[in-house]
């Protein structure tokens, strides 16, 4: 590892690797996922029969890090940070400042000492989920009735849509959702396959098919009734 090549920092849920005087290569940033996929050899068959999930798997993001200074006091406050949180959080750095991942970081954190134990080096491995999540694609957008919505990626995204009103329709691409008798709005949560207002579980309110996806390209929104406004947090993402 090149010690002092390492200036790049990431955000892992509450905290920065700054904060931490630890610093990074991003050699690991821009790998992509492999596809869940099956091979079956078939008696007879020439070549081989691939079944595709219709899925990525989780990607392993590996950062070479570098604790310059005060290795002792900092390494134990970055082992803190790292393992406070449960689950998929939030990643960034600084090597790519327009997306972000859901990562989970479960350890081992060993450092390999330097310089009469004042300094250390040590890879950071990142569990992530297979996406790139854009930043743009967490702004909530105001959708009038009309609204194309551009999606810049090559892949559909599962959205946040929260339409405000009393009932209505909503029409989504050609996805159609009949919504019943909410009280100031329902969020419809296209990823987790929820309708809810807080903490409370709307399901029962909204009749459809499927939920919503946004494709590639141009997706229309228009809505009836007594749907007074819809926004949209896209989730677009990338690989």
């Amino acid at each position: 590892m090149t010690d002092y090549g390492l200036t790049g920092y990431f955000l892992y849920g509450k905290g920065c690797s700054r904060d931490y005087g630890l610093y990074i290569s991003g050699s690991g940033t821009f790998n992509a996922p492999e596809r869940d996929v099956e091979t079956v050899e078939v008696p007879g068959r020439n070549g081989t029969l691939v079944i595709d999930h219709g899925r990525f798997k989780n990607i392993t993001v590996t950062y070479p890090a570098f604790i310059r200074q005060k290795f002792q006091d900092l390494a134990q406050e970055a082992r803190a940070w790292l393992l406070e949180d449960r689950g998929y959080v939030r990643l960034t750095d600084s090597y790519d400042v327009e997306h972000y991942r859901l990562a989970r970081f479960s350890g081992p954190l060993d450092f390999d000492m330097r310089v009469l134990n004042r300094s250390g080096e040590c890879n950071i491995v990142f569990d992530c989920k297979p996406q790139r999540f854009l930043i743009l694609g967490d702004q909530m957008l105001l959708a009038e009735r009309g609204t194309q919505l551009y999606n810049p990626t090559r892949f559909p995204s599962l959205p946040l849509i929260r339409a405000h009103g009393t009932s209505g329709t909503l029409f989504v691409g050609n996805t159609v959702v009949q919504i019943k008798q909410i009280n100031g709005y329902v969020d419809l949560d296209c990823d987790t396959q929820n309708a809810y207002k807080g903490s409370v579980n709307c399901n029962t309110k909204v009749v459809l098919q499927e939920f919503p996806q946004l494709p590639p390209g141009m997706c229309g929104i228009n809505y009836e009734g007594m749907i007074e406004k819809v926004e949209i947090k896209p989730r677009w993402w990338t690989i």
